[in-house]
């Protein structure tokens, strides 16, 4: 697989592209290069493609559901890539990984029930929670010498208050650490010693960097795979979030029944035809690609790190364990959230998502997508300098 695949530069305009054709309404400008919303400007793997272009030609497109060629998909994909068993009846499906958050919230808690996340955080885990009125608890991550670490003991002063369900980002969006096998060992011992039910979102779970592994949390144990929830997708690897296809993945049988009933009373039935496809096919014969996109994106990351370095070193790069999003402090320049976007739409002509969108300890950060072409990547850094200068 030649890494020059991931220079192409392709236009997405007229599209119907939310990363690029949605400018305009979310900054208010059309002439920005958007570097924002967490979608790679990569095409998805030749296989993929053409098993939904097969799948095309038949022209019939009638009900569908996902059948045992789907479940052995997933199945060898997550024992391969994470080293964990699971079995195929343990699996349901999603449209998304947020919508499967949302059943999980009514599913499993009720109206008050306190709900915990770690800010600064991907911002549909605020909206879940509040839009379905429960209560929000915050366990603020720690930030020290360029990174950031779990706060133990406030985590377990607030589960141990009547918590609920705790939902946790693996690998973190958007601060890109993989959380260590001995940090989810803490967070699952708490989780037990509370009742706490874990509602563990893994999209990234497959963009990581060096030395790094991610460790799905229900695969510590028997015991915390009975309490946990697990939302997988192939939508960030692969660039298929169009597809809207995500499997969620639960051990126990009677909360896997209590969620498909509540799937079921939202009217959610199985997937679109083409996602089934997709789904297939990537995990089938992906891993190729995947092992060039990584090589590529490390790559990215180290591009970044050495322009804001040289170029704007008012600036500093936490560094990334995982995903394809940089989280980059700029709070040395003392402005406001308000004041950088004014400068990076007005001035820069650049579209990055300002850090108060993931709780208040976001504010003066900006998350940054490097899931592009190089030319992009270093197109969108000297506008960030213009918009700096």
């Amino acid at each position: 697989m030649n890494k020059h695949l991931f220079d192409e530069s392709i236009n997405r305009f007229n599209t119907q592209s939310t990363k690029w054709d949605n400018i305009q309404t979310v900054f208010g400008s059309d002439d920005l290069l958007p570097m924002w919303v967490a979608d790679m400007d990569f095409k998805a793997p030749q296989e993929v493609i053409d098993a939904v272009s097969n799948r095309v030609e038949h022209g019939i497109f009638g009900y569908t559901h996902p059948n045992d060629h789907t479940h052995k998909a997933i199945q060898r994909w997550m024992s391969a890539r994470h080293g964990w068993d699971i079995e195929p009846s343990w699996l349901t499906y999603s449209p998304g990984v947020v919508f499967a958050i949302s059943m999980a919230v009514q599913a499993f808690t009720n109206e008050q029930d306190k709900v915990l996340i770690q800010t600064p955080v991907y911002p549909p885990f605020f909206n879940m929670v509040k839009l379905n009125n429960r209560t929000l608890i915050e366990n603020p991550l720690l930030l020290s010498e360029g990174r950031y670490e779990m706060d133990f003991d406030d985590l377990e002063a607030k589960l141990s208050n009547g918590v609920k369900m705790m939902i946790l980002c693996s690998p973190h969006n958007p601060i890109g650490r993989v959380w260590t096998k001995e940090e989810l060992t803490k967070v699952a011992e708490l989780c037990q010693r509370y009742d706490v039910l874990i509602l563990s979102d893994e999209i990234h779970s497959d963009i990581i960097f060096g030395d790094h592994v991610h460790t799905p949390i229900a695969s510590l144990s028997d015991e915390i795979s009975d309490r946990t929830i697990t939302c997988m997708a192939p939508s960030k690897t692969f660039n298929l979030a169009g597809f809207q296809a995500s499997s969620i993945i639960i051990s126990n049988t009677e909360l896997r029944q209590k969620y498909t009933e509540m799937q079921h009373k939202q009217g959610f039935f199985s997937l679109n035809a083409l996602g089934i496809t997709a789904i297939e096919a990537a995990y089938t014969h992906g891993e190729p690609w995947l092992k060039s996109l990584l090589n590529y994106l490390e790559q990215n990351v180290s591009e970044v790190e050495s322009f804001i370095h040289k170029e704007l070193p008012s600036l500093s790069v936490i560094k990334a364990e995982g995903t394809y999003l940089l989280w980059i402090d700029c709070r040395s320049l003392n402005l406001t959230d308000e004041d950088l976007q004014k400068l990076f739409v007005q001035k820069g002509k650049v579209g990055v998502e300002p850090g108060g969108k993931y709780g208040e300890e976001g504010r003066g950060f900006i998350r940054l997508n490097i899931g592009c072409p190089r030319s992009t990547l270093m197109e969108g850094l000297n506008r960030i300098k213009i918009a700096l200068s």
